[in-house]
């Protein structure tokens, strides 16, 4: 009797739990397929958005990086490797940003999702 008590418990808290974490996961699997008209157009929009603003505004990875690295070694790296990590992180920003602005109708990576985070310069890593 006990043992029957704790195979319905059991198979009760796997239940709420399936329930449970089905609105999270249903969301990670969003396509065109799936998503309403609606939903599409803005992700297409924020999309194009988030690429043009990156192309703009990735020059803005230089200064970040030299503030990041003072912040993290010491204003002597900052000196001496912050410009070289900024410049990287703008040819990454900016790349990215032309591929975004440029496929912005197009769902990938995943449902319009960002090529790579943060998302924007001024976003914490």
């Amino acid at each position: 009797m006990i043992r029957h008590k704790y195979i319905l418990i059991v198979l009760a808290t796997m239940f709420s739990w399936s329930v449970a974490c089905t609105p999270a996961v249903a969301d990670s699997y969003r396509s065109v397929d799936t998503a309403s008209a609606q939903d599409t157009v803005d992700a297409m929009a924020a999309k194009g958005v988030r690429g043009a603003t990156n192309l703009l505004t990735g020059w803005v990875e230089i200064p970040k990086q030299i503030y990041l690295t003072n912040e993290q070694s010491g204003w002597m790296r900052a000196t001496a490797i912050g410009p070289f990590k900024g410049i990287g992180m703008a040819v990454v920003r900016t790349v990215s940003g032309a591929g975004e602005l440029l496929t912005f109708f197009v769902a990938y990576p995943g449902f319009f999702d960002p090529w790579f985070e943060p998302r924007f310069v001024w976003q914490d890593e």
